[in-house]
């Protein structure tokens, strides 16, 4: 069983007008709602792989209980969930369908008690016990201590389950010292991590500072990868236009996915990177377009070596 960390759980809400303009009013063409976060948009994906996944993180109010009736009816997904008083928050991503843009806004998430932050982390010891690797994944809600993730990891790491980091800013940087085994920063994420700009440099620095390996998502230009096996670098054919929500979920998915199978690091890394590319084409973050990423798995072009980095 993988195991998904979304401390800050949402309800994610797509809105679709074709053409998006401010300071005017629009008529909606099309609304979906998904259970959404960073580590739940995972899930899906892994589940989609084939693989069983457990989702832990915190949901309250009517807004949680909506995302845990989605949640329900996904197959192959778990939940584990755990209850908390406040609302679970909203993020409303509005696509121009004219563009392919999305403009997104994420509400902050409800405030969590120490009671309830006590109550997870009994639970996630629990459910360590019988996960094959765990990721962790997007931002803290309020009330959850900045250095949450890093104790996270440290208790994964006592129970030998591989850990992969997705956050940014402090939690990231604290993330790391605590030395996960993978973190997938983006690139504007990894600069403020290292203060380089330069993702070749800014990957060695990440790791310096404790992460085993370091995979940074490099936009259209695919991954680059830092590890102790190797340093690779993971490019698409090609440009993909779409809806790019979700598109780094889906390469944590495909790092994890082949971490668990035992894949060599350019085998996770072509998969990551077709992934991605394929979830730009689907209407939804958490989905991916089957066809593109079968047809996408043989193209991607995954350059560097072996010899230690």
């Amino acid at each position: 069983m993988i195991l998904t960390v979304t401390l800050n759980t949402a309800l994610d809400i797509t809105y679709r007008v074709r053409s998006l303009r401010p300071h005017t009013a629009h008529r909606v063409t099309e609304v979906t709602e998904r259970p959404g976060g960073k580590g739940l948009n995972v899930a899906r994906v892994l589940a989609a792989l084939g693989h069983d996944v457990t989702v832990t993180g915190f949901t309250g109010g009517a807004t949680g209980r909506a995302l845990r009736d989605q949640l329900a009816d996904t197959p192959g997904v778990l939940d584990a969930l755990i209850p908390v008083a406040g609302s679970t928050r909203r993020t409303i991503a509005v696509v121009d369908t004219t563009t392919g843009d999305t403009t997104q806004l994420n509400e902050p998430g409800p405030q969590i008690t120490s009671a309830e932050w006590a109550a997870f982390q009994e639970a996630y010891e629990v459910l360590l016990r019988s996960a094959s690797a765990v990721a962790l994944c997007g931002s803290l809600p309020p009330g959850v201590p900045v250095g949450a993730y890093a104790g996270l990891i440290r208790a994964a790491r006592a129970a030998a389950v591989p850990v992969l980091l997705d956050t940014s800013g402090e939690p990231l940087r604290r993330g790391v010292a605590a030395r996960p085994d993978i973190v997938k920063p983006n690139a504007d994420e990894l600069a403020e991590l290292t203060g380089s700009h330069e993702p070749l440099q800014a990957t060695r620095d990440a790791r310096r500072r404790g992460a085993h390996a370091v995979v940074a998502s490099l936009g259209a230009q695919g991954l680059l990868a830092h590890t102790p096996d190797g340093l690779w670098r993971a490019t698409p054919p090609r440009r993909v236009h779409g809806n790019p929500t979700g598109a780094g979920d889906s390469a944590v998915a495909g790092l994890l996915s082949g971490l668990v199978e035992h894949l060599p690091w350019p085998e996770r890394l072509a998969r990551a990177v077709a992934l991605s590319a394929a979830t730009v084409l689907a209407p939804v973050a958490g989905e991916f377009d089957h066809l593109t990423y079968e047809t996408l798995l043989d193209q991607i072009a995954v350059t560097g070596d072996a010899t230690a980095a």
